[in-house]
């Protein structure tokens, strides 16, 4: 039986894409599947060995620089036959893994890290273009050392085929299995005039102006996620149209799924940065799971899955008026929400679904092995 190991120093061990989505896949194609994850559990959950490595949080800086002689150690000892990497900062450990094993190392490739760079806004303005550069430079480098990559959209990868044969694009779509959940019996009822946004609550999310949209509709915002700091959180909740959140906080699966099926309509408004605009957020096709129609930034790359599915409405996300005026205008179509909301869940079914995506990692690993 061929071992594959994930590897990641950032996310948590249950995180959706690399536990839920790719380790259970591979486990249940019948691969021996270990996740190593720092600051984790050790246990076996869906056919998934959990490894846990203990390393210090020292903050960001310290973490990149030096939680990788650590991941190194243990995937070392567990001598897998491919070795899957999900974070930027495993590139540095990615030929030593090729090179003291003989195995096959894939790396994961979860967003633009160049583009996503230009707009960290803890890195100081003078010093993103040049560590962008960097990242461009060390990515393509080691990449093409490596026996594959794989990305979440085209166009990524386009950038990787360059250096590596090998890449598939695998998109963060949502899988099939939760459509059960989704529809459970249990289901809660819809709440009147409201509307949601599910996921991380940082300012070029949208939502400082998502909230101020709200101050000129009559709508509820569900708002669950956890803030990017305590200083936006408290700039939100001096904002006229903070008395209309219902701030939930950071949920777990199942209070994810309660919160889509009683509001009526998803939010996903993003601002236009260089990073978000050719993305595939996943928060939009789990609205669309849940027959929510969805608000969605006018950006060109999503007008297929948006207008082209018929299954919402876009806007420019910095203009609160517009969003305010597009809120109102669905609400106020019943018949609209429910035609939007179905749109968007065939085109999940059809099109969107993680089971296809699966199947990808799988041809992947055949032809490196």
């Amino acid at each position: 039986m061929i071992k594959v190991c994930h590897i990641t120093s950032v996310h948590l061990w249950d995180d959706s894409r690399i536990f839920h989505k790719e380790c259970c896949s591979v486990a249940a194609a019948g691969y021996d599947t270990t996740l190593l994850v720092a600051n984790g559990i050790d246990d076996c959950v869906n056919g998934v060995k959990i490894v846990n490595v203990p390393i210090e949080n020292k903050g960001r800086l310290q973490r990149i620089a030096f939680s990788g002689k650590q991941m190194l150690e243990k995937a070392l000892e567990l001598k897998a036959d491919i070795y899957h990497l999900h974070d930027p900062e495993l590139l540095r450990i990615a030929v030593k893994l090729k090179n003291r094993t003989g195995a096959k190392v894939v790396y994961d490739s979860h967003e633009d890290l160049p583009k996503q760079i230009l707009d960290k806004a803890w890195i100081p303005s003078y010093l993103r273009k040049s560590i962008s550069t960097l990242a461009f430079q060390f990515e393509m480098k080691i990449t093409s050392k490596i026996d594959g990559v794989i990305s979440v959209t085209e166009a990524i990868c386009d950038r990787f085929r360059l250096v590596n044969k090998n890449v598939a694009f695998v998109a963060n779509y949502p899988k099939l299995d939760e459509i059960s959940l989704l529809s459970s019996d249990e289901k809660v009822s819809k709440v009147q005039n409201s509307i949601c946004y599910v996921g991380g609550l940082f300012p070029k999310r949208g939502i400082k102006e998502l909230v101020i949209a709200l101050n000129k509709t009559n709508a509820t915002l569900f708002l669950a996620g956890k803030f990017s700091d305590k200083k936006f959180e408290e700039e939100l909740k001096k904002i006229n149209g903070w008395e209309q959140v219902k701030f939930l906080g950071y949920l777990d699966r199942q209070g994810i799924i309660e919160v889509l099926q009683k509001a009526q309509i998803g939010m996903v408004t993003l601002h236009p940065t260089q990073s978000y605009q050719e993305s595939l957020p996943i928060k939009l096709f789990e609205y669309m799971l849940a027959k929510l129609p969805v608000i969605s930034s006018d950006f060109e790359f999503w007008i297929p899955l948006v207008e082209g599915n018929h299954c919402g409405l876009m806007v420019d996300p910095l203009d609160t008026d517009a969003i305010a005026e597009k809120i109102n205008f669905l609400l106020s179509k019943p018949d609209l929400l429910e035609k939007f909301g179905e749109n968007g869940y065939q085109a999940v079914i059809s099109k969107y679904s993680w089971e296809i995506q699966a199947e990808k990692i799988l041809e992947l690993y055949k032809s490196i092995s």
